[in-house]
């Protein structure tokens, strides 16, 4: 992922970011705020490893460490 896609998939999110300051309360806010986060948080890890596995339990990156 390059700092364009996570500066477009965070701009994304602005307005929904900005809207949770419409005056509601804090337990509200903040529970908003963490799913609006959470989903960008995915979005990034996916692209980061570019595939998905079939298999939830295995771990392995697809990306190459140099080693």
């Amino acid at each position: 992922m390059t700092r364009e896609e996570l500066m477009e998939a965070a701009g994304k999110r602005y307005d929904q970011l900005h809207a949770l300051n419409d005056g509601r309360d804090f337990y509200d806010y903040e529970k908003e705020f963490i799913k609006i986060w959470e989903d960008l948080g995915r979005e990034v890890f996916e692209r980061n490893i570019n595939t998905v596995s079939e298999d939830r339990r295995k771990k392995k990156l697809a990306v190459a460490t140099g080693k």
